[in-house]
């Protein structure tokens, strides 16, 4: 592993509403002062909207939550001190960031039930910046099935069979302003037929594997090949409940997230499998509890005997080939 080789996570919960700046060190997961100390050189920060009732009300405030957390997100753009942080929604932009030395910031919404059951939203969320759209939470809305229906919210076991057809209608909507799909959270038949309706490679940016971990947030053998097949990839996460269902959290460690990596990687080649932490949403395993950490991942990794080209594969070059596919896509042709 080199020095020059772009360490990027794909998920990152910031605070709302009131929360430290993370230009300076505090109690979270993650700061920037712990990004540059771990090696990380770049994470998607995302805009996390739980879910609520799929009525006016709660679609309107949704919406309005989702927008005013990417504004925040676009305020970490700057220089503080010695550090230079920039918000990098284009691929040339965060590998400019990088050759300079800052750390990126690439914004993101999680949970399309801040598009407030509106398509337009889509391109507005897009100008703000976001690349990628988590279609679901825990509990259906608008678009899709959850893989987790909310039963305070009087969800039945589907909704709408995977997507609906306002799904189907973003999705194509998200393809046209050069977002990624994230399927993470939703359904096994959301998740398939997304693959389906996008024209893009879509991203779980926080699953693991199903058949190490029997639980429904994670992906099966089935939705593994699928994801190859149409060119995704599964960014394993570092949530210890998606690892290991039984046993202490703190049992839960850096060896259980890397075979679950090894899992995706010997099943669907190392070029559809990426990392994840989902720190500051749940996430933190032993030895990478903080970003700080993030280089005993990587170790790791090579202890495992995978070489540099690999481990650079899975620390953000597959996700930024995702990237970069979508861009291209939604280029003027």
């Amino acid at each position: 592993m080199t020095e020059r080789s772009l360490v990027l996570d794909s998920h990152i919960d910031i605070p709302w509403p009131d929360g430290p700046d993370p230009f300076e060190p505090t109690g979270r997961c993650v700061d920037f002062p712990k990004m540059r100390t771990g090696g990380m050189h770049a994470g998607c920060f995302v805009a996390y909207v739980p879910q609520t009732a799929c009525d006016d009300e709660g679609r309107a405030a949704a919406r309005a939550r989702a927008a005013a957390m990417l504004d925040e997100i676009e305020r970490m753009h700057r220089t503080q001190g010695d550090l230079l942080v920039r918000v990098t929604p284009r691929v040339a932009e965060l590998e400019a960031a990088f050759q300079a030395g800052a750390i990126a910031v690439i914004p993101a919404v999680e949970n399309g039930h801040a598009l407030g059951n509106d398509v337009s939203a889509v391109a507005v969320f897009a100008a703000q910046g976001a690349r990628y759209l988590t279609l679901t939470h825990n509990g259906h809305n608008d678009l899709a099935d959850s893989a987790i229906p909310r039963r305070d919210l009087g969800d039945a076991a589907s909704r709408h069979g995977g997507l609906s057809t306002f799904g189907c209608e973003v999705i194509r909507a998200m393809n046209d302003c050069g977002m990624l799909v994230d399927v993470s959270h939703a359904s096994k038949s959301t998740m398939m037929q997304a693959t389906e309706v996008s024209r893009t490679p879509v991203v779980a940016t926080h699953s693991c594997v199903r058949a190490l971990c029997d639980h429904p947030r994670n992906l099966d053998d089935a939705q593994l090949d699928r994801l190859a097949e149409t060119g995704g990839v599964i960014q394993i996460t570092a949530m210890p409940f998606f690892l290991r269902r039984e046993g202490r959290v703190s049992d839960v460690g850096i060896g259980t997230l890397i075979d679950h990596i090894d899992f995706a990687v010997a099943r669907i080649g190392f070029q559809h499998v990426g990392i994840s932490s989902d720190f500051d949403g749940g996430g933190g395993i032993k030895g990478w509890m903080t970003a700080a950490e993030t280089s005993a991942v990587t170790a790791g990794l090579v202890a495992r005997g995978y070489a540099a080209h690999q481990i650079a594969a899975l620390w953000g070059g597959n996700f930024v080939r995702l990237l970069r596919q979508a861009e291209a896509f939604a280029s003027p042709r």
